[in-house]
């Protein structure tokens, strides 16, 4: 990434995953970065989160791709199963076929993550932390902590979450959640022990996204920490929870909401001690992520906060950071900021609603009840597994092989179309494209016409 011939002074706010990189990101663009965060301490929160290809490739641009693949899972597979009985209903190759898009797919703990953005971030960053932002003035711009200090600067990031302060500034009004009729427990269990039971081994020692689909509810289970952890995500119909990433749950009670599934999953809940329980609640694309005076901008939760259906959240943070620090890359006069940070969105905000909606189906598919629509879905799953070993087979034989599509398959993982425009997405090349295409011919004159005009 090239040096902005105008360096900015950027504020942002929360040190998630997606602060985290947009400080890397826009850092690397030359510009200086004060990031704020309310906790007085960075600590280790949440579980298991997936890195598909459409964000490994970035991070292995930036640097970070051996740490990565030291401390993460490389999955072999997906595979959904029935819930009673475990059979198997669907299965997609990953590995091999992920190495068509040039980066790997990765199971990974989320602190492991946060801690390898925040090693790239934090040598060219300002951190300030028990900083909680109180207000802020999107003309000046500025921040007020709850200190009672002002903070200028040239332009504020909105990174804060789905609770987001700056969406508010942004919008004017709150962006209304509407429940899911979801909540999820999460939960992490050493490896070690399940590798004590034969019933249980076979999920450690073969890497695999397993995904057990039942009346309203499912689980997805996967290694994580190099298989020294088995994390577990447990979906189910909500019963009064709290939108939160840190609220304590009820193991006993996650063990009888699902008590109805396979004795191996009985046997891994059974070795849960602690489960981690948040609602699922969901928010309509926003019509903009930028306030009208051009100076505050939203990224990731802040403005496109996705259910985890789709795997897809951190994801769309990280693009959104590669996007924003490629387009300011090339700044050269305060005009061009506004008409940038409009860019910014118009590349963004179709393909992070896109994916929102994609993950609001696949809670339809996993959570269909018993009976003609859940077997339909089966049945089309088992078309996919089936041609999916078919071809597996012909490759070991030395066969040629003719793909099929699987377009609009319920198993979305197996859909090829889909996979292509979600993990063949790349983030530098479509804010590279934009800036030939577009900002060259309409941003960069803005420069010349301002110092021109400045002058007169």
């Amino acid at each position: 990434m090239s040096k902005a011939p105008l360096q900015l002074h950027i504020l942002i706010v929360g040190c998630g995953l997606g602060g985290l990189a947009a400080a890397h990101c826009l850092a690397q663009a030359g510009h200086k970065i004060t990031l704020f965060e309310s906790a007085a301490a960075i600590g280790e929160v949440g579980a298991g989160i997936q890195v598909s290809p459409n964000i490994t490739r970035l991070l292995i641009r930036w640097g970070a791709g051996e740490k990565l693949a030291a401390i993460a899972v490389r999955p072999q597979s997906i595979v959904f199963r029935r819930y009673s009985n475990g059979e198997r209903v669907a299965y997609t190759r990953w590995a091999e076929k992920m190495d068509v898009f040039g980066a790997p797919y990765y199971h990974i703990h989320r602190a492991d993550f946060h801690k390898l953005l925040y090693d790239l971030a934090a040598p060219r960053i300002e951190l300030r932390l028990n900083s909680t932002v109180v207000g802020c003035d999107p003309e000046t711009p500025s921040l007020t902590l709850a200190s009672g200090e002002t903070v200028k600067g040239d332009l504020i990031i909105g990174a804060d979450g789905i609770k987001s302060y700056i969406q508010r500034v942004v919008l004017g009004h709150v962006n209304p959640a509407q429940p899911t009729g979801d909540a999820a427990y999460r939960a992490l269990i050493p490896s070690s022990l399940m590798l004590k039971d034969p019933d249980l081994k076979p999920f450690v020692d073969t890497p695999e996204m397993t995904g057990w689909m039942g009346p309203g509810r499912h689980i997805m289970g996967y290694s994580v920490r190099a298989k020294r952890e088995y994390n577990l995500v447990m979906l189910h119909p909500d019963d009064g929870s709290v939108e939160s990433w840190t609220a304590e749950g009820s193991a006993d009670k996650m063990r009888a909401d699902f008590a109805d599934f396979e004795p191996r999953v009985q046997k891994m809940l059974a070795l849960v001690k602690s489960t981690l329980k948040w609602r699922l609640m969901d928010r309509q694309p926003l019509k903009t992520w930028i306030h009208p005076a051009g100076r505050v901008a939203l990224l990731g939760d802040a403005c496109h906060p996705m259910l985890p259906y789709r795997a897809q959240g951190a994801a769309m943070a990280i693009e959104d950071a590669a996007v924003l620090g490629n387009l300011l890359s090339h700044i050269s006069h305060i005009s061009q900021l506004k008409p940038l940070l409009y860019a910014y969105e118009s590349l963004r905000l179709p393909r992070t609603a896109a994916t929102q909606a994609s993950s609001r189906l696949n809670q339809k598919i996993f959570h269909l009840p018993d009976g003609p629509e859940q077997e339909a879905r089966d049945f089309q799953m088992r078309q996919a597994m089936e041609a999916e070993l078919a071809m597996l087979e012909r490759e070991r034989a030395g066969l040629p092989v003719v793909e099929d599509t699987m377009e609009g398959n319920p198993n979305q993982w197996a859909d090829r179309k889909k996979n292509n425009v979600q993990f063949g997405y790349d983030a530098d090349a479509v804010a590279a494209k934009w800036w030939q295409e577009v900002g060259e011919r309409e941003i960069a004159p803005l420069a010349f016409s301002e110092r021109v005009s400045g002058r007169l």
